[in-house]
């Protein structure tokens, strides 16, 4: 939760207006509640984002089924929940933006990530779907897709790793977070009104689709 607690210090810090909530959004009821309390805060929810995501990465012919389970769970079926919860105030209001976080591994496959993959393809497949079933209420629902980003998730990887991911990028470096909160925010503006349904690459060039 460090990063929860940054980004509330961040807020605070610019709007008096906030609220922080903690809740597994694999958990429909966790989700249910959390929702609610945004609800019953602030009365409105312009602007979901979905980026929760773990993993449990294996080959998939020696994958635990509670590997698989888990990161559906959270990356897919987590994204569905909040997206549910979200439409229903959004459709009244008749205006909202959703904006999925994939990843470029649903657009190019990545070895030893079956269920990651598959979750953030089927990510994908949800954004496109939602967009359609919404557009005659207003609300454009789009991705990102991020390629390599210099966060927790990455860290993890060797030197020798990095390296040769920085060799097959061809802007020569790793993404940072910034340059995937731009897309989120253009996304999110009255400038891509007439966007959605699309899936907005930000990966350095590494998949040129």
């Amino acid at each position: 939760m460090n990063f929860a607690r940054e980004l509330l210090s961040a807020v605070v810090k610019r709007n008096s207006g906030r609220l922080s909530v903690k809740m597994d959004v694999a958990d429909a009821e966790q989700v249910k509640t959390g929702f609610k309390a945004v609800l019953e805060k602030f009365g409105r929810l312009d602007i979901l984002v979905n980026n929760a995501a773990i993993t449990r990465d294996g080959l998939a012919m020696r994958m635990k089924a509670d590997d698989w389970d888990a990161v559906i769970r959270t990356n897919l079926t987590g994204a569905h929940l909040c997206v549910q919860q979200a439409l229903a105030t959004m459709m009244r209001a008749r205006a909202g933006r959703i904006i999925n976080i994939a990843s470029v591994v649903a657009e190019m496959g990545n070895a030893g990530q079956a269920n990651y993959v598959a979750a953030k393809a089927g990510l994908i497949g949800l954004t496109k779907a939602i967009a359609m079933e919404m557009a005659s209420r207003n609300i454009t629902v789009n991705a990102v897709a991020p390629g390599f980003i210099e966060t927790p998730m990455t860290d993890v990887l060797s030197d020798n790793v990095k390296q040769d991911l920085r060799a097959r990028i061809p802007l020569g470096r790793m993404g940072c977070p910034r340059d995937v909160a731009a897309a989120i925010v253009f996304l999110a503006s009255d400038e891509a009104g007439y966007i959605t349904g699309h899936v907005l690459d930000v990966n350095g060039g590494i998949y040129l689709a």
